[in-house]
């Protein structure tokens, strides 16, 4: 269906773009069931294709089969488009088209980039889809060339090629897709390798408006609260991830406690860096201690930043919410943050996207554990956690897994891409209607 067809529908943009990704999951499930796309000559199977389809359009990066063995160049071609679509976008992507073509941006079509890019104004709209088109096949070109340097004397120049251009959009886009048939792993100590990676996810859960936001400015000081307030908090995790990991996987033998003190160093920092959310690893997820899994779990579910190609609740909801509790401990009336003064419309909004966003994650595991008995409650929980935040990292179960939970996670990945990015503008919109001429009687409550 043409976008402009759709001003004859009454649907708004969050439900276009819901529908956009679901017709790009069909689409991709359709192309990745056709024996050209298995190495073995036969269909992988409807369920199993719409899984993976849904995993690399919601950026996600859970697999049911081993993406170097199985699926053949055509599928990895399908695979890394529907990575690049989903993590820009269908609608910026349908941008670049009209744009090629010529055709004008209807206003229909600029509130569903607006919807899509999470921005507050209609003004620019058009002009941020340009800036994250050139930024993102800029920074992929980059990535791409750093990654060539160490590929290429590996696999050979064709290979090496094609390796470096499909993990560069892998990681860029957070979805955390291998073709090396063992991640990140084989590579444990390599600092290019892993630092290239590791800045492409950072980079690609930042999200464009920050980009835009430092490139205005000379200065940081003079940048936006919210950029501000994403680059403290990313910093934050970042740091808490690393300390935790280089500290209590020190010495496990399954994961840190065979390499080199330098190596220790680079494996702890990607392992930190790859919540946000990409599901590439260095070491084996599984061999984590519970603490570490858990802390992985906590990281996860906070994911990348708005308008960004990670997932999460979002590093600013997880940041309002801090600033809002540290607020209230210090017996303060308003939320300030930077000497800004953060409305409440805003942190309502944060509490919905956490409440939400709880209730699905314990809902799904809850489920989970009555289709996928033979699994433990934290490899269930982390494997939820990971599919609604659109991280990848598994513990080693999701080839396992049932046809139910197969579709029940891929449900959780295309609520997880859709829903922390289009709720907050959902619910703004909501409050405009909800307000009358009157208001009720107030009356207090116990809490807590």
């Amino acid at each position: 269906m043409k976008l402009r067809q759709m001003k004859a529908i009454k649907l708004n943009p969050a439900q276009v773009l819901a529908l956009g990704f679901a017709g790009l999951i069909i689409i991709g499930g359709a192309l990745l069931n056709l024996p050209i796309a298995s190495e073995d000559g036969e269909s992988i199977g409807f369920i199993d294709s719409l899984f993976t389809a849904a995993s690399a359009v919601c950026v996600t990066g859970l697999v049911v089969v081993n993406t170097a063995a199985h699926w053949t160049l055509f599928g990895k071609i399908v695979i890394i488009l529907l990575i690049q679509m989903g993590g820009l976008g269908f609608m910026t992507m349908a941008t670049l088209l009209a744009l090629l073509l010529g055709k004008k941006i209807t206003l229909k079509e600029r509130l569903v980039i607006q919807e899509g890019l999470n921005q507050f104004s209609l003004q620019g709209v058009v002009k941020l889809t340009k800036y994250v088109i050139f930024s993102t096949l800029t920074i992929e070109a980059i990535g791409a060339i750093f990654l060539s340097t160490r590929f290429i004397p590996i696999y050979g120049i064709k290979t090496g090629i094609g390796f470096s251009i499909f993990h560069s959009i892998s990681a860029f886009c957070n979805a955390g897709f291998d073709i090396t048939g063992n991640s990140i792993v084989p590579f444990v100590g390599d600092i290019v390798i892993n630092g290239t990676i590791a800045m492409l996810i950072i980079l690609g859960g930042l999200g464009f408006s920050v980009y835009a936001d430092l490139t205005s400015h000379k200065g940081i000081r003079k940048t936006s609260l919210h950029t501000k307030l994403v680059l403290l908090s990313t910093a934050m995790l970042l740091v808490i991830g690393f300390v935790f990991i280089f500290i209590i996987e020190y010495n496990n033998p399954k994961t840190l406690g065979s390499l080199s003190f330098l190596e220790k160093i680079v494996a702890s920092m990607f392992q930190a860096v790859i919540p946000r959310t990409a599901g590439f690893n260095s070491v084996d997820i599984g061999g984590l201690t519970k603490a570490t899994s858990f802390l992985i779990i906590i990281l996860m579910f906070i994911g990348g930043s708005p308008g960004s190609t990670a997932g999460g609740i979002k590093t600013t909801t997880f940041g309002v919410i801090i600033l809002s509790i540290t607020s209230v401990l210090k017996g303060n009336t308003d939320v300030v943050a930077f000497k800004k003064r953060i409305p409440y419309e805003l942190i309502f909004r944060a509490l919905a996207v956490l409440g939400i966003s709880l209730v699905l994650v314990v809902f799904v595991t809850m489920v989970l554990t009555l289709t996928e008995v033979k699994n433990s409650f934290l490899d269930l929980l982390f494997e939820t956690t990971s599919a609604f935040a659109t991280v990848g990292l598994t513990r080693g179960i999701t080839p396992e897994l049932s046809s139910v939970g197969k579709l029940i996670l891929t449900f959780t990945m295309f609520a997880g891409r859709i829903g922390p990015l289009t709720l907050g503008i959902a619910l703004a919109k909501k409050q405009g209607k909800d307000k009358g001429s009157f208001r009720y009687p107030e009356e207090k409550i116990m809490i807590g």
